[in-house]
C-alpha cells in the first residue's frame, strides 16, 4: 500500500522560480530557446526574476524541476486583445517523460491566476506556424486562434 506522503511527493508541486533553480531552468529552457546560449538565458532569467511584471513557475516532482512556464504582463499591442494590460504566456516546457499528465496545463492555469491578480482581464500566447504540438496544446487548454502571421524581410 502506498502512503499518502509518497503519493503527495510523486504528484508534484508548482513553485515560483528562485535564483537557486536557475541552472535547471536553463537546462529545460534550452529545449525551446535553442538559439540562446546558457549565458544569454542566465542573464535573461535573472532580469525576469527581478521584474514584478514577469513570473516563472516551476513544476517539481520529488524536488526535481521537470517543467516550467514563463509569463509576462504586457501593456503593448497584443494580437486579439481588447483590454490592457494582459497576461501573456511566453513559454512552457515539460520534460518528455512527464508529458500528458496535465503539468503544462496546471502551470498555465497558475500563470492565468497570477495575471488575474495583476488586474488582467485577458490572457494571450502565440506559437510558430509550423509548431503543431504547441498549436494543439493551446487549443486543448482553451485558447482560441485569433490570427496567423508570416513575417518578411528585405535588404
Amino acid at each position: 500500500m502506498i502512503s499518502h506522503e509518497s503519493e503527495r511527493r510523486n504528484k508534484g508541486v508548482i513553485e515560483e522560480c528562485k535564483l537557486t533553480h536557475i541552472d535547471k531552468l536553463i537546462q529545460l529552457a534550452r529545449n525551446i530557446y535553442r538559439n540562446s546560449s546558457y549565458e544569454e538565458l542566465e542573464c535573461e532569467f535573472q532580469k525576469i526574476l527581478n521584474n514584478r511584471l514577469s513570473m516563472i513557475y516551476l513544476y517539481l516532482v520529488n524536488q526535481e524541476v521537470v517543467g516550467f512556464a514563463q509569463f509576462e504582463i504586457r501593456n503593448d499591442y497584443v494580437e486579439g486583445i481588447k483590454n490592457k494590460p494582459c497576461g501573456y504566456l511566453e513559454g512552457v516546457f515539460v520534460e518528455s517523460s512527464y508529458r500528458r499528465k496535465g503539468i503544462a496545463k496546471a502551470l498555465v492555469l497558475k500563470g492565468e491566476e497570477w495575471a488575474k491578480n495583476k488586474r488582467c482581464r485577458e490572457f494571450a500566447s502565440d506559437c510558430e506556424l509550423e509548431n503543431l504540438d504547441s498549436l494543439l496544446f493551446h487549443q486543448q487548454i482553451g485558447f482560441r486562434e485569433v490570427s496567423r502571421n508570416i513575417h518578411f524581410v528585405k535588404k
